[in-house]
């Protein structure tokens, strides 16, 4: 109902009353004339009038009102009110999917693009053509057959995530406009729209009727998405309530009753996730319906003609044969959902599309679907009466093979399709081994956990120092690794950092930009603000921990490589500042003491001593100044025995450290240790905690004889040589 007008006259007392309501009579009804009268002679279709006599004031006074609504429905069916009595055809009326007043505008999508080039450039040489007079028919079939090509070239080689953006095209056709096509025939349409659930709801999202093929009778029910933004607020953009999927069951077993196929038509994002949908049993509704359909006894038959959303599509969707158009998409979550779930982004959806196997050509790959209704090129809104055709054959063909089977082969049928899905009755790689793969995470398959990586980098720093001259293909090898894993972590990170565009279109500006030239400012800001963005996302607490750590390997070992690289460059400068003279004498001490070697060394001990106030005389005349001496006990004097006796010692501390260790309380604090690290290694918390614990090793260990022992051998070693001290001891917890 829609209220055109309220009209008050004016108010007051006496005469002010009185010749306001006159002037609102001759106004509105004439001069002579009552309002009474005007009414009683007045026909309204379902107008509701209230004459309000009068409101009283604060002050007592009363202001007459009239009100005047009009353009009421008598009705609330879909046909008209007056019908042609000579219609051919008159169950049109029966429905409400009436004809568009308005031809749906074209849209383009994103790799269309490169079409939208030639159609203008057709356009183009088609009115210079009529606007001169000219023959440019030539030119005109060039571009034409140009076009064909390249839409030929792009619509046989698509995406998933093209395929899927096709499905969900703004002007694909809906079911209802598929139905409506398939039942036309010489101009006699032969189907009837059923509605409701029985308990009170009729869901828009899903219509449900009878309609004739060639003789025979079907039920047909399916996801209706609208045509227009207003259509599609009425239809809840084809995501139904409990109420649709209530409803579909009650037509199922209708048609179960009376023995009539049916045929479902899938295209829906997924069942409506509302809080009012599962307080009234979303899930319940879903799982009945799936239950019930296992169970008809009639052939049922199911056509994707778009996108089929998990369990809101698969609600309606156990059939005997499952059918997909060329362009349509079945998933159990959609690539965007995948993708936030997976990568933390979105824009990762299209790597998502391709991993989740959407398109039919994937289902029908994998045994799921039984087969692929084909599409003009274009998409099925390019042609739809033809698309539609495609689907009607489909049909036809598939009920050619179910006619033959019984009620009971039917249910066999489809239970031992769902269940051959359901045991993975296909095999990519042959034989699955179930003991190796079962609850095992693709994401955490040959991934290196803290302590591996943690030995990795005291293996790599034992060799970075240790090595001479250049490094050892392995220690090469790992740290080639490292930078590679370093790479794909961060990729990972972009992605999900929503930066991977933002780093592609700076790269492709910095490919354009001229060489041996400084950059531009703008370029130059445009590089800073992803670094900052990308920084600032790496700070937050949590995130990215395994980036963070693999990023402090890598800054470790490179500053041990920069290290190694000095220490060379010094050795190198200090050798060259040694006379000649003592590395003579040097090469010839090193001989002499491999010819004897751990027999008699008490008589080279003179020698050395000379050997190392020569050399220390020689560095100070050439400006170095000797800040230590660096002393091993590998040197003579210290015997086989005395570094069998450290070793045992070694490996008494490295015991007695273990079995503090296991203490509740470190244990912890060490966790707890390591997660602070993992977030901020420099943290104050961090340096407090490494330090409670150095300190509480080091009280579990002055309890125990090991101190003894290091300074008894200590005295031992530094007794039996007066040229070599082996020095053992404790500190903070190792050798």
């Amino acid at each position: 109902m829609t209220t055109l007008s309220i009209i008050a006259a004016k108010y007051g007392t006496g005469t002010g009353e009185e010749s306001g309501l006159s002037e609102l009579r001759n106004e509105f009804f004439g001069n002579g004339t009552s309002f009474r009268g005007w009414v009683r002679t007045r026909s309204f279709d379902s107008i509701w009038f209230r004459n309000v006599e009068g409101s009283k004031v604060r002050n007592g006074r009363k202001f007459p009102m009239a009100a005047l609504i009009k353009k009421g429905k008598k009705h609330d069916h879909p046909w008209p009110d007056n019908i042609d009595p000579n219609c051919d055809n008159p169950l049109k009326y029966l429905s409400y999917f009436k004809p568009l007043d308005e031809k749906p505008k074209p849209v383009t999508l994103a790799f269309e693009k490169p079409l939208i080039d030639l159609e203008k450039k057709i356009i183009e040489v088609s009115q210079l053509a009529e606007e001169t007079g000219l023959d440019f028919s030539y030119q005109i079939n060039l571009l034409e057959a140009k076009y064909e090509q390249a839409l030929k070239d792009l619509y046989t080689h698509l995406t998933p995530i093209q395929r899927l953006n096709i499905a969900r095209h703004p002007n694909r056709p809906t079911v209802l406009d598929h139905i409506l096509k398939i039942l036309l025939i010489f101009n006699l349409m032969k189907w009837v729209e059923l509605h409701g659930d029985r308990a009170g709801y009729d869901d828009p999202a899903i219509v449900t009727g009878l309609g004739s093929i060639e003789g025979e009778v079907y039920m047909f029910i399916g996801h209706q998405k609208g045509r227009n933004t207003k259509e599609n607020i009425k239809r809840n953009f084809a995501m139904p309530t409990p109420h649709g999927y209530r409803k579909a069951l009650r037509m199922m077993k209708y048609a179960d009753h009376h023995g009539f196929p049916i045929v479902t038509f899938v295209d829906t994002p997924g069942a409506f996730a509302d809080l009012k949908s599962e307080e009234l049993g979303q899930g319940e509704a879903i799982a009945h319906n799936l239950r019930t359909m296992f169970g008809l006894k009639v052939p049922i038959i199911t056509i994707v003609t778009g996108e089929g959303g998990s369990g809101g599509a698969l609600a309606i969707a156990c059939a005997n044969k499952l059918l997909m158009m060329e362009n349509s998409a079945f998933y159990v979550a959609s690539p965007e959902a995948c993708a936030a779930i997976l990568w933390k982004s979105s824009s990762a959806a299209p790597k998502a599309a391709e991993k989740l196997k959407i398109t039919a050509q994937e289902h029908y790959r994998l045994r799921i679907a039984d087969g692929v209704i084909p599409e003009p090129l274009g998409g099925a809104h390019a042609d739809p009466i033809w698309a539609s055709q495609q689907i009607k054959l489909a049909i036809l063909r598939a009920m050619e093979e179910l006619r033959k089977m019984d009620s009971e082969e039917l249910i066999r049928h489809r239970m031992l399709k769902f269940r051959a899905i359901g045991q993975g009755g296909y095999k990519e790689d042959g034989q699955v081994e179930p003991e190796k793969k079962r609850r095992m995470k693709p994401s955490e398959v040959n991934v290196p956990t803290t302590a591996e990586i943690e030995s990795q980098l005291e293996e790599l720093k034992m060799n970075i120092l240790e090595a001479k001259g250049t490094f050892d293909p392995t220690t090469t090898e790992a740290i080639r690794k490292l930078e590679q894993d370093l790479d794909e972590e961060m990729t990972k990170a972009f992605i999900s950092m929503g930066l991977q565009e933002k780093v592609k279109s700076l790269k492709l500006e910095l490919t354009r930009a001229p060489p041996n030239k400084p950059l531009s400012t703008p370029l130059k800001e445009k590089g800073d603000k992803i670094v900052q963005e990308f920084k600032r996302n790496l700070s937050r607490p949590g995130a990215y921990l395994r980036l963070k750590q693999k990023l402090r390997t890598l800054s470790t070992v490179n500053r041990l490589i920069k290290l190694k690289e000095k220490t060379e460059r010094l050795k190198a400068e200090v050798n060259q500042k040694i006379p000649p003279e003592i590395k003579v004498k040097i090469g010839h001490y090193k001989k002499t003491l491999e010819k004897q070697g751990s027999s008699d060394q008490s008589s080279l001990s003179e020698e050395l001593q000379t050997l190392r106030k020569e050399l220390e005389d020689a560095l100070k005349s050439a400006n170095l100044e000797i800040v230590a001496i660096s002393k091993r006990n590998d040197q003579p004097g210290a015997s086989p025995d005395a570094k069998e006796k450290v070793k045992k010692l070694n490996k008494e501390i490295s015991r007695e450290i273990e079995n503090a260790v296991k203490n509740t309380e470190i244990q912890k604090k060490i966790q707890e240790l390591k997660e602070e690290i993992l977030r901020d290694s420099k943290s104050e918390k961090a340096q407090k905690l490494e330090a409670e614990i150095k300190k509480e090793i080091s009280s579990a260990l002055s309890v125990t004889p090991l101190k003894e022992k290091a300074e008894n051998l200590e005295k031992e070693l530094a007794s039996s040589s007066s040229t070599t001290r082996a020095t053992v001891g404790v500190d903070n917890g190792r050798l």
